[in-house]
Parts: C-alpha cells; sequence; structure tokens
C-alpha cells in the first residue's frame, strides 16, 4: 500500500485467493492441530477449489508418503489427493537426482517413505558407506546409532550430504520430541562439518518446487512459523501470510527479522477468504484500520480502535523499523483491550 514510506504488510482489495489461486500450505497449525482440523479449513478449501484455486500441502515430514499425509487429511475431513502434498523427502531426492548421475548410489537414513522418493528419483538407495555417492537424512523413530555412523562415514569421505529438513523438534502431545535437526546435529558432530544441501523450509527449494506446480498462477504460502514457513517464502521469492493459529503468538510477531517478514497477518487460513488491510505511514507513526502506533524513545504507542488484528499489523510495521524498542504500550481503553486480547504482557 502506498504511502509516505514502504511498507512491508501489504493490503488487498479483494480476498487474498482471487488474486492467489494457487495456495501452498504448511500442515500442523495452518491446517490442522494434532488430529483436528482448524476452524474454517474445509470451508475454505472447498471456496477455493471451488472457485478453480489449487493447493499444494507442503510439508518438512520427511517420514510420511504423500498418500499417507493425503489420508490422514480426508479422514480429519480435510480433502486432500496424495499429488497435492509435497514432502521434504520428495525435495530431497530431486535435489540429488539434479546433482547425480541417473542411478548414483545413496546411503538413505530415515522411512521406506525416504527410500521410495530416492527410487522415484531415478537413483540407487544403499546402507553402507562404502557404496554410497551420497547421504540422504530424514526422520525415522527407527533411526539407530548404526545408521548415523554410516552416515558420519559416508559424509566424512566426502559423500554429498543432503538434509530433508533441519527441524531441531517434532510435536507430540508429550511436548516436544527431538527431531530430524537433532539427528543431523549427532553426524555434524562427528564428521565435523554440517550438510551440503537441506531440502525443507526455511530453505527455497520447497516452495520453488510447489510453486512449479501451476507457474501460470499466483502462489501464497500460508504458514504458521516465521523461522520456517515464511523465511523459506522469502528465500523461494513467493509472498506469504502468517497466521496466528499455530506456533507463533502475537506478540513475537513485533521481533521477527527482515528475511522473515510475511506480506500479510491473519488468524488462520479462513482470513484468504477476507480482504486484507494495509498499514500506511502518517508522518513517523504506522496506521492500520482504526488503530495507529506511534514510537516514543523505546516504546511502542498504541491508539485508536476497531480489530485487534489492525493493532497488530500497525505495531508490527512500526516495530520493524524501530531498532531498539523495548514495550509496547495502549493509549486508551480500546487499545488496552486490544492488546489484552493479542496477549500481550
Amino acid at each position: 500500500m502506498t504511502g509516505e514510506r514502504p511498507t512491508r504488510l501489504l493490503g488487498a482489495e479483494r480476498p487474498l485467493m482471487e488474486s492467489h489461486r494457487l495456495l501452498l500450505l504448511d500442515l500442523d497449525g495452518v491446517v490442522y492441530l494434532l488430529d483436528h482440523p482448524i476452524d474454517g479449513v474445509i470451508e475454505t478449501l472447498a471456496a477455493h477449489r471451488g472457485e478453480g484455486g489449487r493447493v499444494v500441502f507442503v510439508t518438512n515430514n520427511a517420514a510420511r508418503a504423500p498418500e499417507t499425509v493425503a489420508g490422514a487429511l480426508s479422514g480429519m475431513g480435510v480433502a486432500a489427493e496424495a499429488g497435492e502434498v509435497l514432502s521434504s523427502s520428495r525435495t530431497a531426492a530431486t535435489l540429488l537426482a539434479g546433482r547425480l548421475a541417473p542411478g548414483a548410489s545413496v546411503l538413505v537414513i530415515g522411512t521406506e517413505s525416504l527410500v521410495a522418493e530416492v527410487r522415484r528419483a531415478g537413483l540407487t538407495p544403499v546402507t553402507a558407506a562404502e557404496d554410497a555417492e551420497a547421504v540422504v537424512q530424514g526422520y525415522s523413530p527407527d533411526v539407530s546409532w548404526r545408521d548415523l555412523a554410516e552416515a558420519t562415514v559416508a559424509v566424512r569421505e566426502g559423500a554429498l550430504w543432503v538434509a530433508t529438513n533441519p527441524d531441531p523438534t517434532l510435536p507430540s502431545k508429550r511436548g516436544p520430541l527431538p527431531g530430524n535437526g537433532a539427528l543431523i546435529g549427532a553426524v555434524r558432530t562427528a564428521a565435523g562439518r554440517g550438510p551440503d544441501a537441506v531440502a525443507g523450509k526455511p530453505g527455497p527449494a520447497m516452495f520453488e518446487q510447489a510453486a512449479a506446480v501451476a507457474p501460470e498462477l499466483s502462489a501464497l504460502v500460508v504458514g504458521d512459523r516465521w523461522d520456517t514457513d515464511i523465511e523459506g517464502a522469502v528465500a523461494a521469492g513467493v509472498p506469504s501470510m502468517l497466521v496466528l493459529s499455530g506456533i507463533t503468538r502475537p506478540a513475537e510477531v513485533l521481533s521477527i527479522p527482515e528475511n522473515a517478514r510475511p506480506e500479510y497477518l491473519g488468524w488462520g487460513l479462513r482470513d484468504v477468504r477476507l480482504p486484507q488491510p494495509g498499514t500506511r505511514w502518517h508522518g513517523d507513526a504506522v496506521v492500520c484500520g482504526g488503530f495507529t502506533a506511534a514510537a516514543e524513545d523505546a516504546v511502542l504507542r498504541l491508539s485508536g480502535a476497531g480489530e485487534p488484528l489492525d493493532a497488530l499489523r500497525a505495531l508490527a510495521e512500526l516495530a520493524w523499523a524501530t531498532p531498539g524498542w523495548e514495550k509496547v504500550t495502549g493509549d486508551g481503553e480500546d487499545a488496552v483491550a486490544a492488546l489484552r486480547e493479542l496477549d500481550f504482557g
């Protein structure tokens, strides 16, 4: 949106899904939470597809085959087909195929789904370091010390090393548990170096491949993590919406680094069905909807009234342009109420 200064957060007079016919969607925190669809997701996807839109579910999970992911989504009532699922295992296999000769041998650390993707890419899965021209490492609950040892030997001897994703943890009902990033750390420590390439978010490869599914359509990434989904979208040059239905809390938005800032903010995926109010500079203050945010020394002051998400948009735009800010405060009952709804301390 135009104004005295350019803004990162943009406005849209019509619903985003009308201008972005290809939605690239993260799963946990965007489409569902653990095993339940998030409010509005089923209806939003139905409306989007009904108007000719397309969907790609983009997941860092390398342990499950696309058919398994699509089946799990369908079991929740979220319509999905295997061809709409892009996993980091497929992206990793595609990266390997682009760097190796057809039929090259690849040591696979991960699930049978990752083995199948390597075969699908025209490469040969192996289990011994001495036979490997490359290593691909993905998460599996059955990865053993022996698997990590084979990967370490192959990497130390010069094999190309591709990791499916760098996630240090994975969610569970018992809280965060070690993810692929933790397993990568074991090989990194033993081999003395990191992977040559990481296929999954926050790298750009997954979103580049997902956008290529329908290059004639304008793509939009929707994610709940700025440090994977949105950073990956920025790296791939694809516009994005950060939603607050998953792990990112409103107050965190104000501290997002420049390489991971979205163009849009939403409560959830359902907001792609709505116009998007933009932010604009008014002198040294930022205005969005009925709210105004202004900086006074190290304090960001919010005033006005309206939709709380507009308050967050104004504060985020201001915070991103105000190095060294320390505190957020509300001037007036409505502003204080908005900050309370946004869970600002």
